[in-house]
């Protein structure tokens, strides 16, 4: 407090930002605080060269860290664009327990059925319900027993104007008929930063993660906020290294500098696992927070 009896906006500042809990070294190999479930998140898998990144690494990963749980994107496993069955079958077959979404989930037609009797394949949940098919959350059992729920949003600035994350969020979390388990996993599914940030913001507190995809691009402000949830603006691709956020480099360029039509093809070569590890204790608050970065050479 000031001499006059304000408040000390200053103080509360400095306190807020005690607060917040940085991430732990990217890489790194801590134990697990006592009692937490540890769950991996992987960003947008790639095409034929993402699925070759995760199915090396992933299953002696999971043995080496104990991780309990992983979720990872597969909006762009089907050659780049979409998904399908058979490529969604691939990331179970690895390792993976729930494969998450975004704005190519609808690009391949084949995924419709599917997505109406695979209760581990999520779309986001803000494209609502009306003639839409697939789901947006569920809730899922970890490796340790742990009840945990994975719910899907997508972003709306600079992509389709669907219903707003924020208040599908609000609905979800607060007016169900019964409330979701402790642990929450929330897929952002967005393209600016700016609106990413402003809902790991918005749900810090209840939920116990918010992870950005879509970008292709991995960011470095992993943290834990202080109502206890762990964000990071984008966990990054898992597909071919050297490229534009997995395309041909070539193509790329070509389509920058003459701005004619392109057709762009994924790029070849050494792969690269892009990740982030949490631990989130019994209440749902996040303990921990790591990027994990993996190249296939």
């Amino acid at each position: 407090m000031d001499d006059s009896g304000g408040h000390d906006v200053a103080g509360q500042h400095e306190t807020e930002a005690r607060q917040v809990g940085l991430g732990h070294p990217p890489n790194s190999d801590q134990p697990r605080p006592a009692g937490a479930v540890r769950v991996l998140m992987l960003g947008d898998v790639i095409g034929k060269p993402g699925r070759v990144a995760l199915e090396g690494p992933l299953p002696e990963l999971r043995h080496a860290r104990g991780i309990d749980f992983v979720t990872a994107n597969g909006e762009t496993l089907a050659g780049g664009m979409g998904l399908t069955a058979s490529t969604a079958d691939a990331l179970f077959a690895a390792g993976v327990d729930v494969v998450t979404s975004g704005n190519h989930i609808w690009d391949k037609r084949e995924i419709y059925a599917t997505l109406e009797t695979e209760e581990r394949i999520l779309r986001p949940l803000n494209y609502g319900n009306h003639d839409v098919t697939g789901r947006g959350w569920g809730i899922f059992h970890a490796a340790d027993g742990t009840e945990l729920a994975v719910i899907n949003l997508q972003g709306r600035t600079y992509m389709q104007p669907i219903d707003n994350p924020f208040t599908d969020a609000d609905r979800l979390l607060e007016e169900g008929v019964e409330p979701l388990p402790a642990v929450r996993l929330v897929d952002f599914h967005c393209e600016i930063t700016s609106e990413k940030n402003a809902l790991g913001v918005y749900l810090d507190g209840r939920v116990s993660a918010v992870v950005g995809t879509h970008t292709h691009v991995v960011t470095a402000d992993e943290r834990i906020l202080p109502g206890g949830t762990a964000y990071l603006t984008d966990v990054g691709m898992t597909g071919p290294r050297d490229s534009v956020i997995g395309i041909r480099s070539d193509d790329a360029i070509q389509k920058f500098i003459t701005q004619m039509p392109k057709r762009f093809n994924l790029a070849e070569g050494a792969g690269q696992l892009s990740a982030v590890l949490l631990d989130i204790a019994d209440d749902g608050r996040a303990r921990r927070i790591q990027r994990l970065q993996i190249h296939d050479d």
